[in-house]
């Protein structure tokens, strides 16, 4: 099991903490205490806080023994750069940047921590997901009755068209016979017509009746 501390934003370069950071790497947590004791340089200082930092999260956070722990990773990364500007002559100003780390320390007791197991479905569970897969396709089932019903719609539909033809048939031929209806007027034209003929006839056999 692993425990970790780190500290943020700390004005110290980079370059001078990863000097002391590199010498406590895979040590022994005591030990590396001792070592950061006496280390001459300046970033020895926030570098031990982080490890102490570290090694009461072991204990009181995890319960773990501090006499089993080992510095198992520790690294340090480049924070942002404070920039300050230094005079110079003639009314000149150089440019000064501070720069600061992010130091982060990880211990570990060697102890591996084992994954919980992934839950295996029980028998009752198997036969449950089967019985919903079977019973699925039975609730698919009416739609298949689509086609039976558009097949009926169809076989329907040419005999509404038959009928509708049928009446549009029937409405239509008394237009048709409707002409057959003005033959009495003919007829009675052709009768008025026949008659001063028939008259001037009987006129010329009438004068030849009287002479003979």
């Amino acid at each position: 099991m692993e425990a970790r501390a780190q500290a943020r934003y700390v004005r110290v370069t980079p370059m001078k903490a990863r000097r002391v950071i590199d010498l406590i790497r895979g040590m022994q947590a005591s030990d590396a205490q001792d070592v950061l004791r006496f280390a001459p340089q300046a970033a020895s200082e926030p570098v031990g806080k982080v490890l102490a930092s570290a090694i009461a999260n072991a204990t009181n956070n995890h319960a773990m023994d501090a006499r089993e722990l080992v510095v198992a990773q520790a690294f340090v990364d480049e924070g942002p750069t404070l920039k300050r500007i230094r005079p110079r002559a003639q009314g000149r100003a150089y440019r000064v940047g501070k720069r600061t780390s992010h130091i982060t320390v990880i211990v570990s007791d060697g102890v591996e921590v084992v994954p919980a197991p992934k839950v295996v479905a029980t028998a009752t569970q198997s036969t449950d997901a089967a019985s919903s897969d079977e019973k699925a396709p039975a609730k698919k089932a009416p739609a298949k009755q689509a086609p039976a019903k558009k097949a009926a719609a169809k076989k329907a539909a040419p005999a509404k068209k038959a009928a509708a033809k049928k009446a549009a048939s029937a409405k239509k031929a008394p237009a048709k016979k409707a002409p057959a209806k003005q033959t009495p007027a003919k007829k009675a034209t052709a009768a008025k017509k026949a008659a001063p003929a028939k008259k001037a006839a009987a006129k010329k056999t009438t004068p030849k009746k009287e002479e003979g």
